[in-house]
């Protein structure tokens, strides 16, 4: 089994540009380590983070996308740096909470390996139905009732096993009583060309991988596993507006290794949140689907344990484990 990345896909800034401008300040040289590819959200925000708080601290700080393990590597390179606070980790919460969970043999304890600093963003999945679901399904509610009518189409797909969207669908199970087939792809792509085509009856995925399609009438989004309605999608209801008990969003944090100076941290918390607060910082970020947050290395602490204290008897229920 691989883990996956929990990434919302979209374009990222120049990897040449920013670098330099973060290299044309003074200071010590300090890395963001991000443990994914170049090209997508999480690495845009990154950039956008050494470009706004290098200024603020006075360092020069590039990016290093230090992939492999589907995070795992770039995690536990970071929580074997030196702690003085020029190795920072930037990547999502289910990576920090799940892989834990789901490992044999946990590689890592983020509570004990790593001193918090910042949430970071958000991004958002979503319930939607393909093609092979009736135009007559409007909403969930309905979608629901169709499934209960129809038990041998309860398939849906994820993008990948041992992420948010498949222990969602454990959830959703377990609220609906109704029995699903989980069915997992190499990405969202995938599954919405197998949605249009008729060959998925519905996925759980991220809102802004559906959302084009959704707009072009080809799929339909039925429901949103945020807190509260989507920016990008207002219309779209909440599965606990459906009576779900499930928020099913994610987030990229910052941490610094253990033994790290909280000081620093808290220093390092405050420029991320004014870097988080430009204008142009949030424009560039809702415009790849992430919603600023920010928060103080207390409020990551209790977001992480809230986390954790959600998922983790999900995960328990289904047993699912990968090796290490």
């Amino acid at each position: 089994m691989k883990r996956r990345d929990f990434l919302a896909g979209a374009a990222a800034c120049s990897l040449a540009a920013l670098t330099g401008q973060a290299l044309a300040q003074s200071g010590p040289l300090t890395k963001i380590i991000f443990p994914f590819a170049a090209g997508g959200g999480g690495d845009a925000l990154c950039r956008l983070l050494a470009q706004h708080i290098g200024p603020l601290l006075d360092r020069n700080i590039i990016v290093e996308n230090r992939t492999g393990g589907d995070g795992l590597i770039g995690i536990k390179a970071v929580k074997g740096a030196n702690p003085d606070g020029t190795t920072i980790l930037v990547t999502t919460g289910p990576t920090m909470y799940l892989l834990p969970m789901v490992e044999t043999t946990p590689s890592f304890d983020a509570a004990k390996d790593f001193v918090p600093v910042s949430q970071l963003a958000r991004f958002e999945f979503c319930v939607f139905v393909g093609t092979a679901v009736p135009a007559e399904v409007k909403d969930f509610k309905q979608f629901v009732a169709w499934l209960k009518a129809n038990p041998d189409k309860a398939t849906f797909g994820v993008p990948s096993n041992g992420t948010i969207p498949h222990f969602s669908g454990s959830r959703l199970e377990q609220a609906l009583g109704i029995k699903l087939t989980r069915v997992a792809y190499r990405g969202s792509a995938p599954i919405i060309n197998d949605l249009v085509g008729g060959h998925m009856p519905f996925a759980i995925s991220t809102l802004t991988d559906a959302i084009p399609q959704h707009r072009a009438g080809n799929i339909r989004i039925l429901a949103v596993g945020s807190e509260t309605r989507s920016p990008f999608l207002p219309d779209a209801p909440t599965l606990k507006e459906n009576g779900i008990d499930l928020v099913a969003d994610a987030w990229y944090g910052m941490w610094l290794p253990a033994g790290a100076s909280s000081d620093f941290a808290k220093k390092l918390s405050e420029a991320a949140a004014a870097a988080l607060a430009k204008p142009e910082v949030k424009e560039k970020l809702l415009a790849i689907g992430l919603i600023p947050v920010g928060s103080t290395p207390e409020g990551l602490t209790q977001q992480l344990a809230a986390n954790t204290a959600f998922w983790q008897p999900v995960v328990k229920e289904t047993g699912y484990k990968i090796t290490n």
